[in-house]
């Protein structure tokens, strides 16, 4: 096992990051993690391995762009083997999935069966952006990690907020809070308090929308999604009711999208509402020339800016026309007007910083 104050000097070393005394200062928890993971499982009556016992999680909270999900990969790299590194998000939905074949089968308990699978073999799980939005998520999650602890897996998770804003305002949320004790009681709760917003800095300076929408334009924004980690992308579905929508591909906070994904299809404002509550960038390809020929799509589009205004999530776009020009005439070109100011307004460098 790698030491990940070694990884972290060796990123340093390289350039890779900047010295950051909130970064640094969580280096030596998440090495308490490692090394208690790393140690013997010690045996049991009549020379059979003990249950090992789970050893502290990590809650490891803060702002957009502070570096958490960085740290999560030298803890996740560190370790090598016995670890699984995850988007929360995606994880539920394969938590739901196992259940639903569990049912099928006619368990019990259809939990009890998934929570096994998933702890065999394993030590930790790494997740990335927790956050419960979902009434099923949250009806689940409590007893899922208590399983999971109980079975010797630990956890490691970073979130964008603190453990009692966790399903804030949600259904039924009186049956969510024994689960915030828990974790009060079974992780460190530490807040990142860097001054930097890295994801911002990585943008300071570029351009983030793009006309028109050609070759040129294309690569840049790949480029951006690039840097932000898009080979690592997989697809990101969120449960809006008894409904789910798929975001096609989904990395760190980070979403892409292109208009007729979002736009195209009949979608409302909740989907966009759940969309900017999951993400923090959302890069937006090939917004049309819009008019009375695609009017439907068009509202939609301005029930998105809406959500995502609201959100001050970054919006990355590429587009056939400057903001000013991409509804000119037709019903509904004067309401406009709002859209493409708060388009314009979005653009700014300080844009989706946290006030």
């Amino acid at each position: 096992m790698t030491q990940v104050v070694d990884l972290y000097r060796a990123r340093l070393a390289k350039g890779d990051i900047r010295p950051d005394p909130a970064q640094e200062a969580i280096v030596p928890e998440l090495q308490r993690i490692a090394d208690a993971l790393a140690a013997p499982v010690k045996k049991g009556g009549y020379f059979r391995k003990a249950k090992p016992e789970a050893p502290k999680g990590l809650y490891l909270w803060g702002g957009v762009g502070r570096g958490k999900s960085m740290l999560m990969d030298l803890f996740v790299d560190a370790m090598g083997e016995g670890v699984r590194r995850i988007h929360f998000h995606a994880f539920m939905q394969e938590v739901h999935r196992g259940m639903h074949e569990a049912r099928k089968r006619g368990v019990d308990d259809a939990l009890a069966p998934v929570a096994k699978e998933i702890a065999d073999g394993l030590r930790c799980l790494a997740f990335d952006e927790m956050q419960i939005t979902d009434i099923t998520d949250a009806m689940v999650v409590g007893r899922l990690f208590e399983m999971l602890f109980g079975a010797g897996v630990t956890v490691v998770t970073t979130s964008n907020r603190v453990p009692d804003d966790l399903y804030k305002d949600g259904l039924n949320r009186q049956l969510f809070l024994p689960f915030i004790t828990f974790i009060k009681e079974r992780f460190v709760v530490w807040e990142i308090e860097s001054p930097h917003d890295y994801r911002q800095d990585r943008l300071a300076g570029q351009q983030v929308y793009f006309s028109p929408n050609n070759a040129d334009a294309r690569a840049l924004i790949d480029g951006i999604w690039t840097d932000f980690g898009g080979a690592d992308a997989t697809a990101l579905t969120l449960h809006i009711g008894t409904r789910e929508l798929e975001i096609p591909r989904f990395v760190n906070g980070v979403a892409r999208a292109s208009f007729y994904d979002l736009c195209g299809r009949p979608l409302g404002p909740a989907d966009y509402l759940a969309l900017a509550e999951a993400t923090r960038v959302l890069i937006l390809d090939d917004i049309p020339q819009l008019g009375m020929e695609n009017f439907n799509a068009a509202k939609r589009f301005v029930t998105l800016v809406d959500a995502l205004y609201e959100a001050r999530v970054k919006v990355i776009a590429s587009a056939a026309a400057e903001p000013e020009m991409l509804y000119m005439e037709g019903t509904g070109s004067f309401e406009f007007e709002r859209t493409a100011s708060r388009l314009r307004e979005m653009q700014g460098a300080e844009w989706g910083k946290e006030t």
